[in-house]
């Protein structure tokens, strides 16, 4: 009778630590799919946001997002169509966008401009983001792998007919290499981060975002895009031509008060504290104190 007892008190410790150990476990990555159309999917978590588009010969996949997270993209597309990954195309350099990337086969094409390969050689830290230092080694780790393997410079044109895709490059913004990715046939584009969403922006200038061009760009990429009906942005919800046409104001408008704060003799501090929100952008996320400092000193040097 003991000896049931005893055997009965170890499985319960047993059980007891098996689900001790279990509750430790990171959480397995969960993907969210939004359908846009028949056969475009804008797939959410792990970093910036994935477009999923399958053409008649394959998928085209627009972003791959943050380290470890390449496996389970992969398996979210195979949920959606059999067909296998032909193109990546990365909008930008950032570890959350494109580090995905060493997970798919080396068969499949990656598509970048041309200053976005070299900052993905280069792999530098990101301006304001002390965490991206985790992704600085991930084409070194994977000795190259990944890395873009066809460049463009102002524009490019893949695939024709229903399935066409085009890249099209404004200026720089977030980065130096903001790739803006049209597909004609549904009149959506992805922005990448140069419209992560409605907020101020990350200004890279370790890989040459601009806090002085950002707002242009903004406005040349409205006015050159077309009739588009729907913008994937980097990290937020699906939004309109409008939305774009606003940003660039909001952007232009930021500068102009960096601006005018420098000329009359202001410092960084002293702009920043006595900066607000405009009324008219309600709805815009405040931004974080460190956030707003970085982007004004980063226009504030581009000033000079």
């Amino acid at each position: 009778m003991r000896r049931v007892i005893v055997l009965g008190v170890l499985v319960a410790v047993g059980s007891v630590s098996i689900a001790v150990l279990a509750s430790q476990q990171p959480a397995p990555p969960s993907i969210d799919v939004e359908k846009l159309r028949d056969n475009l999917f804008v797939l959410k978590g792990g970093g910036g946001n994935t477009a999923v588009f399958v053409t008649a010969a394959g998928v085209v996949v627009v972003d791959t997002k943050i380290p470890g997270w390449g496996q389970p993209l992969i398996a979210k597309i195979k949920e959606l169509t059999p067909k296998p990954v032909t193109t990546i195309i990365n909008t930008h350099t950032h570890g959350d966008h494109v580090a995905g990337n060493v997970d798919f086969p080396a068969s499949v094409e990656i598509v970048a401009h041309e200053n976005t390969k070299a900052n993905m050689e280069a792999m530098r830290e990101v301006t304001g983001a002390p965490n991206s230092r985790a992704w600085t080694g991930i084409f070194k780790e994977s000795q190259g792998r990944g890395l873009p393997t066809r460049t463009y410079k102002d524009r490019l044109t893949l695939g024709r007919g229903a399935d066409q895709v085009d890249l099209r490059y404004f200026g720089p913004g977030h980065t130096n290499g903001d790739t803006w990715v049209l597909f004609p046939a549904h009149r959506i584009v992805h922005a990448g981060d140069i419209f992560s969403g409605k907020n101020l922006p990350l200004l890279d200038t370790n890989n040459g975002g601009t806090g002085v061009g950002i707002g242009e760009t903004l406005a040349k990429a409205a006015a050159g895009l077309g009739a588009v009906e729907g913008i994937i942005t980097g990290h937020s919800t699906v939004m309109t031509l409008d939305d774009l046409k606003a940003y660039a104001a909001f952007n232009r408008e930021f500068l102009e008060a960096a601006r005018a704060a420098k000329q009359a003799g202001r410092s960084v501090d002293e702009f920043v504290s006595g900066w607000k929100m405009p009324a008219k952008y309600a709805g815009y996320t405040e931004p974080q104190p460190a956030r707003l400092k970085a982007n004004a000193e980063a226009i504030y040097n581009e000033l000079k």
